[in-house]
């Protein structure tokens, strides 16, 4: 997906969300040695649209105009980045405000799912309308060529410099980007493996960096979400480093995306397209 113009940031006005990662006492059970180590952080990020509260989301405190542009594409809020006019993010500490400006479609898109999930039943997110929103229609890509073999030789060390947060501190999750030359361009991290996948994808388009013929690495477990994530953006492969699960390998198949498992021991697992389509 290419954007159309910039999307326009306004930066917080207020106290600043934390540092990504900061430095916490602890000791031994005994208490007669203590030390100190980085912890990585997260804050609450409320985010409205057109002035509507829609979610809140438990978040790293770094790229987070990444992350909203990632969210609103990956989670159909809007369908192409030139439905989104404006971006203001404001706050103090550990609470977080997004306010986004988005086109009267997609606002009257959004409007129309919040009403599906408002006229649910008591259990949340039971009925059609909100099991037709968990699995919605989406365009199954025009296809494209397995990545060669050696791109992913030892890319489970290689991503390591892209991963700063996750070397210091730990506890986050990591998506990367690999051009169509076959090297690493970008990396974003998040205590969230969906969050991860947001910023990277918000960084890929505020950043207008093509990605045909490219492909996206995660570090977590592979859900149908992150399928989702990808095909909304018209990436086409997937690599993970967890297995995925079944239904996101039958959503791959059905929408012919690349998606490929690296296993920590064994050679690459390509799950889609499937087997025998490969002639």
């Amino acid at each position: 997906m290419k954007a159309k113009r910039p999307v326009g940031v306004t930066p917080a006005v207020e106290t600043p969300a934390p540092a990504a990662s900061q430095t916490y006492q602890y000791c031994n059970l005994d208490r007669n040695e203590s030390a100190s180590t980085a912890l990585a952080e997260e804050v609450a990020l409320a985010i409205s649209y057109n002035g509507i509260s829609q979610a809140v989301m438990l978040v790293t405190p770094s790229d987070l105009e990444d992350f909203i542009v990632g969210f609103s594409l990956g989670s159909g809020i809007i369908s192409d980045v030139s439905d989104l006019y404006d971006l203001q993010l404001s706050g103090s500490g550990s609470a977080q405000y997004a306010q986004v400006s988005i086109s009267n479609r997609a606002f009257w898109n959004l409007k129309q799912q919040r009403r599906q999930l408002a006229g649910t039943s008591g259990c949340g997110l039971c009925g059609v309308e909100a099991v037709e929103q968990a699995l919605p229609q989406l365009n199954v890509l025009p296809g494209a060529p397995l990545p060669p073999a050696q791109w992913l030789e030892g890319l489970r060390q290689r991503i390591g410099e892209l991963q700063p947060l996750g070397q210091h501190s730990g506890a986050v999750h990591a998506a990367v980007f690999m051009n169509n030359q076959g090297e690493l361009l970008l990396g974003r991290e998040d205590i969230g493996r969906h969050n991860a996948l947001d910023k990277l994808i918000g960084a890929l388009i505020r950043q207008n960096i093509p990605t045909a013929g490219g492909l996206v690495i995660v570090t977590s477990r592979c859900s149908l979400e992150l399928i989702q994530k990808v095909l909304r953006a018209g990436i086409q492969t997937l690599v993970s480093l967890s297995s995925p699960t079944g239904l996101a390998v039958q959503w791959a198949r059905r929408h012919n995306l690349n998606l490929i498992h690296l296993p920590q021991k064994s050679a690459p697992r390509v799950y889609s397209p499937a087997m025998e389509n490969q002639a």
